[in-house]
């Protein structure tokens, strides 16, 4: 399985699916290319460290969405790409990615969906004051964050967290949880039943 990771930020969880396909964990895998809508993103340079191919591209320089979303699906297309995990990725995927890949998407959000879609999930289940939060890791539609659920794992919001604690945690979580979805994927366990995903064993 020949994965591409999209990341706009740190991409920590890129590297956490590296080490796991180079260490075991995650056998029958490798990240082929990573996929970066920043060109100062820090995800580079794991990318570069770990001797991952990069694609990077600034959508300022397209003429529209379906413009740059040709070029990714050229790219990954080219790689011989099976299976997309979005990873911190923070852009509304739009038809022309989808249709390349859907089915063969994944996205990974800091929240126990369907609460708290969209940007700055972390931020809005803390300050919404709620007492479990979590990680969702779900197949990627045309909305946002509203693609069928695979997996999810709650963390608490402990009296004593602050925002960056909690965060840390919750990252933590989508490190260990991100892998075993991956490690189904590869292994042909996930079933899709109308939007409900079944796992067989």
């Amino acid at each position: 399985m020949r994965l591409a990771v999209f990341a706009s930020g740190s991409g920590s969880n890129f590297q956490a699916i590296v080490e796991a396909t180079r260490d075991g964990r995650l056998a029958g895998a490798e990240v082929a290319l990573v996929v970066c809508d920043k060109p100062g993103a820090y995800v580079l340079e794991r990318a570069a460290r770990l001797g991952v191919e990069r694609f990077v591209f600034d959508p300022r320089a397209y003429p529209d969405k379906a413009a740059f979303e040709r070029e990714i699906v050229q790219e990954l297309q080219r790689r011989d790409i099976s299976f997309v995990v979005l990873a911190g990725y923070m852009r509304l995927v739009g038809p022309v990615l989808l249709s390349a890949y859907e089915g063969r998407m994944i996205n990974l959000h800091p929240s126990l969906l369907p609460a708290f879609m969209g940007k700055d999930a972390i931020r809005q289940a803390y300050e919404y004051g709620v007492k479990i939060t979590g990680v969702t890791v779900h197949f990627v539609d045309a909305g946002l964050d509203t693609g069928s659920i695979i997996a999810q794992r709650a963390v608490p919001i402990e009296q004593a967290d602050t925002l960056e604690t909690l965060a840390a945690r919750i990252h933590a979580v989508e490190h260990q949880l991100l892998v075993e979805v991956l490690r189904d994927v590869a292994a042909g366990r996930l079933r899709l039943e109308g939007r409900v995903v079944r796992r067989q064993e």
